[in-house]
């Protein structure tokens, strides 16, 4: 068997708390941290690795190029929505009315999703969904006359001459 002086490893007597005070235990193979703050504390090493050579590689290229360091895009968008920008157009502008739950235009009973709209454009119940329930203005006989008119087209036959 080898000896501890041999390999370099000395295992201790009991477990060791991790050197962030969470609660947890930490090994030395994590450097006396638990697995959740060895975790962290690489991530914050590559994102900071990361950030720096971004920063790093916008001061060349800006150098390169001679042009300013581009503005940090987060900020530009803030200001923009925080700034109100006045309407050229005010009179083609509506507010638009509040979405609340489709009802019943006769007795405002919610309907959802299942409401009958009416070619008058309005949205009705089961109850009112008929045109004589809910007095509808829409002329029904004027409509269809139309779309008669427009699918049977008025045919005249030539005068037959007279022998």
């Amino acid at each position: 068997m080898e000896s501890s002086k041999e390999t370099g490893y000395q295992p201790r007597e009991g477990p060791i708390l991790c050197i962030n005070n969470c609660g947890f235990f930490g090994s030395a193979t994590t450097m006396n941290m638990c697995s959740k703050c060895h975790k962290d504390m690489v991530l914050k090493q590559q994102q900071a690795q990361f950030a720096a050579a971004s920063i790093e590689n916008m001061v060349n290229s800006s150098i390169n190029q001679k042009e300013p360091l581009p503005v940090d895009v987060s900020v530009e968008v803030e200001l923009k929505l925080d700034s109100p920008q006045p309407n050229p157009n005010p009179v083609l502008s509506e507010p638009k009315p509040k979405e609340g739950p489709s009802r019943c235009n006769t007795c405002r009973k919610r309907v959802g999703l299942t409401g009958f709209s009416c070619r008058c454009g309005n949205l009705f119940c089961s109850v009112h969904r008929y045109s004589d329930k809910h007095e509808c203005p829409f002329d029904y006989r004027s409509a269809a006359q139309e779309a008669i008119a427009k699918a049977n087209p008025l045919v005249k036959a030539e005068k037959l001459d007279k022998i």
